[in-house]
C-alpha cells in the first residue's frame, strides 16, 4: 500500500496530500469507487450535496472497513442552503446520507456573492466545528476578497479553499494568498477536464523522462506546488496510478514547462457563477 504524506491544517488537523474525487458519479458508482480506493490506500474522499452521491460515498466508506479516525471525509454546502439555520439543517442531512457521526472537512461549495449569505453560513459552520460535528471548516471557489471578508467578520479563516487548479489555470496569485494566510489549497479538476493537457507533447516528454504517465506528471505538479489534488476515477488501475506519485520529483524546469501554456478556466467564475 502506498504511503501518502500528510499536511497539517491551520486548526491542527491533518489531511492527505491527495484524495479521491467523486463528481459526477451516481450512488452506485461512488460506492464501488470509494470502496476500491480505500483498499488501495486513499484516505481522503471528497463529495458534495450537489453531487447527489453522498449516500453512495457513505456506503463505500462502510464497505471499506478502514477505521473512521484514519479517514478525511469531505462534503459541501449547496447554494440553496446558504444562511445560518439552513446550513445547520443541510449539514444534518448530509451527515445522515453519509452515515457518519461527524464530517472531517465541511466546505461552502460556492460563495454566491449576489445572494450574500455566505458569511451567515460560515458562522454556522464555525458552530458545527465548536460542537464537534465537523473537524475542519473551509470553502470552495472563494476569491481572496471573499476569504478576507470571512476573517474580518468572524475572526476565523478557512482551513482549506478548494479551487479550480491545473496547468492551464495555475492560480499563482490566489495560491500565494492562501500560503500567506495559512490556508491549504485543494485542486478540483486537477487534470484539466475537457482540455488536451494529458495529450500535450511537453507533458508527455516529462512523463517519458520519469517512466510515468502524463496524468502522474500533472498530479505530481500539484503536489510540488503544495496543493492537494482530488482526481476522480472509478477505475482501480487509474486510482492506483493517481496515487503512485510520491516516488519521483519534477525539476524546476519541468514544473515550469508543464504549466507553460495559455491560461483559461474550465469551470465557473466565482464572482458570478451560481449553483444552487
Amino acid at each position: 500500500m502506498i504511503s501518502i504524506p500528510l499536511h497539517t491544517l491551520n486548526d491542527g488537523t491533518t489531511i492527505p496530500a491527495i484524495g479521491l474525487g467523486t463528481w459526477p458519479m451516481d450512488d452506485t458508482q461512488a460506492e464501488q469507487a470509494v470502496a476500491d480506493a480505500l483498499e488501495l490506500g486513499y484516505r481522503l474522499v471528497d463529495t458534495a450535496t450537489n453531487y447527489r452521491n453522498e449516500t453512495g460515498v457513505g456506503r463505500g466508506i462502510a464497505r471499506g472497513g478502514v477505521p473512521r479516525e484514519e479517514l478525511v471525509v469531505t462534503t459541501k454546502l449547496p447554494g440553496r442552503h446558504h444562511g445560518y439555520e439552513e446550513t445547520l439543517a443541510s449539514f444534518e442531512e448530509s451527515r445522515a446520507r453519509l452515515g457518519v457521526d461527524y464530517v472531517d472537512l465541511y466546505l461552502i461549495h460556492w460563495p454566491l456573492p449576489r445572494v450574500d449569505k455566505y458569511v451567515d453560513s460560515w458562522r454556522a459552520m464555525i458552530k458545527l466545528r465548536e460542537d464537534g460535528l465537523v473537524r475542519s471548516v473551509g470553502v470552495s471557489n472563494f476569491t481572496a476578497e471573499h476569504i478576507e471578508r470571512l476573517g474580518k467578520e468572524t475572526g476565523v479563516l478557512p482551513s482549506v479553499n478548494q479551487i479550480e487548479l491545473h496547468p492551464y489555470f495555475p492560480q499563482a496569485e490566489l495560491r500565494a494568498f492562501h500560503a500567506d494566510k495559512g490556508i491549504l489549497t485543494e485542486s478540483w479538476s486537477p487534470l484539466g477536464r475537457g482540455t488536451d493537457l494529458l495529450d500535450d507533447p511537453v507533458v508527455g516528454a516529462v512523463a517519458e523522462a520519469h517512466g510515468v504517465t502524463p496524468g502522474q506528471v500533472v498530479l505530481r505538479w500539484h503536489v510540488q506546488l503544495g496543493a492537494v489534488p482530488i482526481p476522480k476515477s472509478g477505475d482501480p488501475g487509474r486510482q492506483r496510478a493517481n496515487l503512485d506519485i510520491f516516488g519521483f520529483e519534477l525539476s524546476a524546469a519541468q514544473m515550469t514547462a508543464v504549466a507553460d501554456r495559455a491560461h483559461r478556466r474550465v469551470g465557473g467564475d466565482p464572482e458570478v457563477h451560481e449553483e444552487f
